[in-house]
């Protein structure tokens, strides 16, 4: 590692590295000293500062990953080894696309959804969402809207059809729309339970999963208090205590460590009160199998109603 010798605007610390890449910070390090990539200048404080040359190797490293490339044979290759091997990623065009007499209507929402978000117009995606919203409701808007469609961005910026950008703006004008909504709907009766605390861990700045969650139990009639992300963890515990919680449900995104979030989420249930549930929703399938005593691990936020059945029946 060398001290800055570039123009520092230009370069991305590692926090910005994680976000524009979805490449975890343990991962970078680990890569840094394993494979000798990649090799982060420093600044006069001695945090790592990334080229942009870097994150664009980065980036096709993740969507080489995302398809099944091992670390091993990926991280040291060259930017032209990479652009190659991406571009064997890239699958022709059929007739069958999304937008095809075969497709459904949710496929079909889906695909305009995909082509407006590449007319980088935000006002005009907004207002598509709250078209929606009020069409079908908010709970079927988070899951067979939001969730599909990001799940079709992932992939589209995977195979590079989208821009890093474009999943941004998709991310934003969807938290911006979902709040809008939030803001609107009835509010729960002061006795509504179960009453819940939704946050994210120090470190988790993805913040999107637990609005979508918050949505589905304000729908099921829960009294939600939303911290946003990376609430620390006694922070939690005082406003699930002074929000006289039923449970704290917590949101990790795929850039989290499995690791790290299964610490987290043991030290917090070690803290909260016997009688408060935790739940974490989160796409780790070894973090689902994880024996996580006292937590509650879901793979789908489809799962939400059925786990807010069994806590009221259970009492």
């Amino acid at each position: 590692m060398t001290s800055v010798s570039k123009n520092p605007q230009l370069m991305l610390n590692i926090t910005a590295v994680e976000r524009d890449t979805r490449i975890g910070k343990d991962a970078l390090r680990v890569w840094e000293r394993r494979y000798g990539f990649p090799q982060p200048e420093r600044d006069t404080n001695g945090e790592r500062l990334y080229p942009p040359e870097q994150v664009e190797r980065l980036r096709i490293i993740k969507r080489l990953l995302d398809a099944g490339h091992r670390p091993g044979r990926v991280v040291a290759l060259e930017l032209a080894q990479l652009h190659e091997l991406s571009d064997a990623l890239k699958e022709p065009a059929t007739p069958t696309s999304l937008a095809g007499n075969a497709a459904s209507l949710q496929q079909l929402e889906i695909a305009q959804l995909l082509a407006l978000l590449k007319t980088h117009d935000p006002t005009q995606l907004r207002r598509r969402f709250s078209q929606i919203i009020m069409r079908i409701g908010l709970a079927h808007f988070v899951l067979d809207v939001a969730m599909p469609l990001m799940r079709e961005v992932g992939k589209a910026w995977a195979s590079g059809d989208l821009h890093i950008f474009e999943e941004h703006l998709c991310s934003e004008v969807l938290e911006t729309s979902l709040r809008a909504a939030l803001a609107t709907a009835p509010e729960p009766s002061a006795n509504s339970r179960p009453r819940i605390l939704l946050s994210t861990v120090p470190g988790e700045s993805h913040s999107l999963s637990i609005l979508m969650a918050e949505a589905l139990f304000l729908v099921e009639g829960c009294s939600c208090m939303n911290l946003g992300a990376q609430t620390p963890l006694h922070d939690m515990i005082s406003a699930a205590n002074a929000h006289r919680s039923d449970i704290v449900a917590i949101s990790f995104s795929a850039a989290s460590n499995p690791g790290h979030s299964a610490d987290a989420l043991s030290e917090l249930r070690a803290m909260l009160p016997a009688t408060i549930e935790l739940w974490a929703g989160t796409p780790h399938a070894t973090l689902q199998r994880r024996d996580l005593p006292g937590i509650s691990i879901m793979a789908h936020l489809e799962d939400i109603p059925t786990q807010i059945q069994r806590w009221r029946q259970q009492r």
